[in-house]
């Protein structure tokens, strides 16, 4: 339940200003909400699987060395922090390739979906998160949490258009990411525990 409700929050915090955000609100503009949040789902599942499983592989591996792994992962969170602040934004040619999507949009979407997220931040947390929680609970809370975030941005964009306070928003999740860091160094240097 740990691992659940850990990487639940940190992958929402995570997502928020993200690019593939950005994308969900770009596709629920020319799709029905529910396709896309299918689709999103569908996508997360899968990759945050493949990250769940090469994280616990990780934690395995190097299962002696659990305070280098909080510390690395601790690291990890501070460069996640740092990426946020400096932002990720959908490029013009990403946003032409959302509007012009053809096909299933489940299909569509889901696909872009799958590649946005390869080597983003969230499956790299997602993956950190697993080197030192349950594989399961880190796998089922991630995707939550990234469903979850993306359907706040369809339904907030739709209400609210683009005049979300984004440099709040990216600020608090860079300090969320600073104090997650901040609290797994502390665990591996043993100053707490």
């Amino acid at each position: 339940m740990t691992a659940f409700l850990i990487s639940t929050a940190v992958i929402f915090v995570a997502e928020l200003g993200d690019k593939s955000q950005l994308m969900a609100m770009t596709f629920a503009a020319r799709y029905r909400a529910r396709d896309v949040l299918l689709a999103i789902t569908g996508a997360t599942l899968i990759v945050h699987l493949a990250s769940v499983g090469i994280g616990f592989w990780i934690g395995d591996a190097f299962a002696e060395h659990q305070d280098w792994i909080a510390i690395i992962a601790g690291l990890a969170f501070v460069v996640f922090g740092l990426w946020t602040l400096r932002g990720d934004e959908l490029t013009d040619e990403e946003a032409d390739k959302a509007r012009r999507a053809k096909g299933a949009a489940i299909l569509a979407v889901g696909t872009a979906f799958f590649l946005a997220e390869l080597g983003d931040k969230t499956m790299l947390a997602t993956i950190t998160l697993a080197t030192r929680e349950g594989w399961f609970g880190t796998w089922i809370g991630s995707t939550l949490g990234m469903v979850a975030a993306d359907a706040l941005a369809i339904a907030v964009g739709a209400l609210l258009g683009r005049k979300l306070p984004e440099r709040a928003i990216t600020i608090g999740a860079a300090v969320l990411f600073f104090a997650f860091g901040a609290v797994l160094i502390a665990e591996g240097l043993g100053w707490i525990g």
